[in-house]
C-alpha cells in the first residue's frame, strides 16, 4: 500500500515512469547501491526523526550519517530517531521504504546538502524493494519540502 500512495504522489509530478521496482531487497544503502550499480552517496537515505512530538523526516546522502551537534543546532533538540515500531503510524512507510513521497500529513520533510554532491539520487519509493531516480530539482519539488539542511558529518 504504502508503494502505491508514495507512486500516486509522483505522478502528481510526472515522475511515476521513473519508478524502479525491484525482485530482491532495497532496504539498505548498500543493497539499494549494488542493485542499481550506483555509489552510495547517490542513494538518497530517508530518515524519520522526533522534533518535540512532531515527525521529521531528513534526505541525506546514503554514505552520511547525521553530526549530533548540527542537527542540536538546527532543530534546538537533541537528535532523536522514531522508533522502528512507531515510523508506519507517524511517517506512512515502513522501516526500509520510508521515502519523502505519500507520506502522512502533519510530517515536515527537510533535505541536507549532502545530497548537493550528485546530480541523480535513488530514494526509496515507499517499500523495501523500490527506488526513484530523480535529479536533484525534481527531489525538491516531488518531496515537498520545508528547507536544505546541513546536518551531516
Amino acid at each position: 500500500m504504502s508503494f502505491i500512495k508514495a507512486k500516486k504522489h509522483l505522478a502528481k509530478y510526472g515522475l511515476e515512469d521513473n519508478v524502479i521496482e525491484f525482485k530482491d531487497s532495497s532496504k539498505t544503502v548498500k543493497e539499494a547501491a549494488n542493485l542499481l550499480g550506483a555509489k552510495e552517496g547517490e542513494i538518497a537515505k530517508t530518515m524519520s526523526f522526533l522534533v518535540g512530538d512532531k515527525a521529521v523526516l531528513i534526505v541525506t546522502a546514503g554514505d552520511k550519517k547525521i553530526d549530533n551537534s548540527k542537527y542540536k543546532k538546527e532543530f534546538k533538540v537533541k537528535a532523536k530517531m522514531i522508533p522502528k515500531e512507531d515510523v508506519k503510524k507517524l511517517i506512512g512507510h515502513d522501516v526500509g521504504g520510508v521515502c519523502p513521497f505519500g507520506i502522512n500529513d502533519a510530517v515536515t520533510v527537510y533535505l541536507d546538502v549532502s545530497l548537493k554532491e550528485y546530480s541523480v539520487v535513488y530514494p526509496a519509493c515507499g517499500s523495501g524493494n523500490s527506488a526513484i531516480k530523480l535529479t536533484i530539482n525534481e527531489l525538491e519539488e516531488a518531496s515537498n519540502y520545508k528547507a536544505w539542511v546541513d546536518v551531516c558529518k
